[in-house]
């Protein structure tokens, strides 16, 4: 799709940001176990972490002019890259965007990646097991790892594997 492009979020993006952070935690409640804050808003300390944190990075997926979903990236700074946040409007999936957005995020930063996902998520695991063998063929790993300060919560899946540069 020509009108599709992944570019890296700006200071001037972060109310569109803010606003797809609110449907991907909307999502995520699903698997969290979370209920919005009185305001009906979610924890955003990541939107913030995305924009000024060291070793952090925001990206947006757009089509045409529409925001289609967002990515942040921490670790750059670090060893390992962690895909810390990713998502894609409902809108937009199951046409390729996903992929393409997830494949476009990590090329920009090769070197040894991991990618975390809801162990209840059947649609998340195919997805993630499908972009690591498309950048290391039989060479990642998947891991269980308990999800910090939530024993109530089944552990997340933990995918990792190595970006050539």
């Amino acid at each position: 799709m020509r009108d599709v492009s992944v570019r890296p979020a700006t200071p001037e993006d972060r109310p569109v940001v803010e606003r797809l952070w609110l449907m991907f935690r909307h999502d995520m409640s699903e698997y969290q176990q979370v209920l919005p804050a009185p305001d009906g808003t979610f924890r955003s300390d990541r939107v913030e972490l995305a924009f000024a944190g060291p070793g952090w990075a925001p990206y947006l997926l757009v089509r045409g002019e529409r925001p289609a979903g967002l990515a942040f990236v921490r670790g750059l700074d670090g060893p390992v890259r962690v895909l810390n946040s990713f998502f894609v409007v409902r809108g937009a999936r199951r046409l390729g965007l996903g992929l393409r957005f997830a494949r476009e995020v990590l090329s920009r930063h090769p070197g040894p990646w991991e990618i975390a996902h809801q162990q209840d998520n059947p649609a998340a695991a195919g997805f993630w097991e499908r972009v690591a063998t498309d950048h290391a063929p039989g060479a990642w790993t998947r891991e269980p790892r308990p999800v910090p300060g939530r024993p109530d919560l089944p552990p997340d899946v933990w995918i990792s594997f190595t970006v050539p540069a």
